[in-house]
């Protein structure tokens, strides 16, 4: 599902709601969970899942062509951790 699927969806069970107002809704979600996360805040949807910023240290890595070794940049990575009603659901439990 992409976002503009989702936004449908949410417009058509929800009659009552113009679509740029869905539309404004969700795109407020996702900034606001993009602004914690780039803040390195954890968020947590209960039931769903927590997304949250892991940081990789940086280290040796190869060139696999020429097998050279190259420095790799420390990062940070966003990583989703599923809530156990979604794994539940996933796993017909």
């Amino acid at each position: 599902m992409i976002r503009s699927e989702l936004i449908q969806k949410i417009a058509d069970e929800n009659p009552h709601l113009y679509q740029r107002d869905v539309e404004r809704i969700v795109n407020t979600i996702f900034e606001e969970v993009i602004e914690a996360m780039a803040r390195g805040d954890r968020v947590e949807l209960r039931g769903f899942g927590a997304f949250s910023v892991k940081k990789r240290d940086a280290r040796q890595g190869r060139n696999p062509r020429t097998g050279e070794s190259v420095p790799v940049e420390e990062k940070h990575v966003p990583f989703f951790k599923t809530g156990k009603l979604l794994r539940d659901r996933l796993n017909g439990e």
